[in-house]
């Protein structure tokens, strides 16, 4: 990496914080509770179950200290901006709560106390499937009408600040009729970021081209306005065609790598999507893993093994690791809404995996040189929250987590 992103200070290496573009914060208690087999087939869809089982424990209070908990790690690992796909609207038996927009202030206020600056991403979720059939009883609390759906958004706007952005989540073509998507859409600010999970599992693509008689990504890009302002979730499954049209779009696709392995979805095209001249960032998505340098290096790994080739992830520089930190620092800002100034992380040049290290492999080094944290300090808008590799307020919000977790599982 040149001196444009990667600099050596009295502090150690210091480079732009990173940006995690897709989280669904609740899901981190969940991390590791899910890896017992329940079907000799299992795949996205049973773990799904375990999913809808802990979603239907949460509260407002308990997503705060869960989400709190997981933005602490994120910092401490590098991430100082995050996307959160957030579709925990209502009660668990899905009522409105008093105030209708209580889960999303549990995750703003989660990131006002740790100083991770978010882009709060709510869902509009209407539908089970692709046949339009209604929402099951576990999925009644993600629910909203197209009014209700613009309420909440027009509420939660009053809260925007240099930290926090309100954006558009169509949390998937399955879920989000073509009449409503198109309605959302046309209401929303010039410069609303939009997130839509899509083309995760071949499931849904083969139900796409069954229903709507396209793949799901060739289908959106010939019905929505995408843009630059878009960020495609997962978009795993593609043909040649619908990588060409997400290039030519200027789309970001968020590549969430751990999540995609753990649920066994599959592996993105990633060099046919770099030649193609596409733009990609990183999510951790389900939070099995809370580590910028972990989907990274799997992002080329799960390459390496597919292809049983070498350094696949190169662009105009032959490290792997500069091109893909380039990469996520390039499509940050219109994926997220929001600028980076005054966000940085410095690694530990003290540290052994650094020993010797230039400007030129830090990247590289940090990425592939092994699992120890190297980062020792985080600022988010010029301010400090990771000193010593310790988020300021770690302690405290870690026994609110352990609190938390005990409800969530007694």
């Amino acid at each position: 990496m040149n001196a444009t992103f990667v600099h050596r200070t009295d502090r150690g290496w210091e480079l732009p914080g990173i940006a995690n573009l897709h989280s669904h914060a609740f899901q981190r208690a969940m991390a590791g509770l899910a890896e017992r087999q329940t079907d000799a087939a299992d795949s996205f869809w049973t773990w799904r179950e375990t999913m809808y089982r802990m979603a239907g424990r949460f509260d407002p209070q308990t997503l705060r200290d869960v989400a709190a908990q997981l933005y602490v790690e994120m910092l401490e690992a590098g991430y100082t901006h995050v996307c959160e796909f957030h579709y925990l609207h209502h009660a668990p038996d899905g009522r409105p709560y008093d105030d209708a927009a209580a889960m999303s202030r549990a995750l703003i206020d989660a990131a006002r106390e740790t100083g991770i600056r978010l882009t709060l991403l709510p869902v509009l979720y209407m539908t089970g499937g692709f046949d339009g059939r209604a929402l099951g009883d576990r999925q009644r609390r993600f629910g909203h009408g197209v009014d209700g759906y613009l309420r909440l958004l027009d509420t939660l706007r009053a809260d925007t600040c240099d930290t926090l952005r309100i954006g558009c989540a169509l949390h998937s073509l399955r879920a989000v009729p073509e009449a409503a998507m198109h309605e959302v859409l046309s209401a929303l600010p010039s410069d609303s970021r939009v997130h839509i999970h899509i083309a995760e599992q071949t499931a849904e693509v083969d139900e796409c081209i069954a229903t709507r008689g396209a793949r799901p990504v060739r289908w959106l890009l010939d019905h929505a306005p995408v843009d630059a302002r878009w960020t495609l979730v997962h978009a795993t499954h593609l043909d040649d065609r619908e990588i060409a049209g997400i290039a030519r779009s200027r789309a970001t696709v968020a590549i969430c790598t751990t999540t995609e392995a753990n649920l066994g979805d599959g592996l993105f095209p990633l060099r046919a999507f770099l030649d193609a001249g596409g733009r990609l960032g990183i999510g951790s998505d389900s939070h099995v893993s809370v580590s910028p340098v972990e989907e990274l290096r799997w992002l080329e790994y799960g390459q390496r093994l597919a292809t049983r080739r070498r350094n696949v992830a190169v662009g105009a520089s032959t490290s792997v690791g500069d091109t893909l930190l380039r990469q996520l620092l390039d499509s940050a800002a219109d994926s997220t809404g929001q600028a980076r100034e005054g966000d940085r992380l410095v690694l530990d040049a003290t540290h052994p995996l650094l020993a010797g290290a230039t400007a030129g492999d830090v990247a590289d080094r940090w990425i592939f040189a092994g699992n120890r944290p190297l980062v020792r300090e985080v600022e988010v808008a010029g301010r400090t929250v990771v000193r010593e590799g310790r988020h300021m307020a770690a302690e405290a919000i870690a026994a609110r987590f352990a609190n938390a977790m005990a409800r969530l599982l007694g």
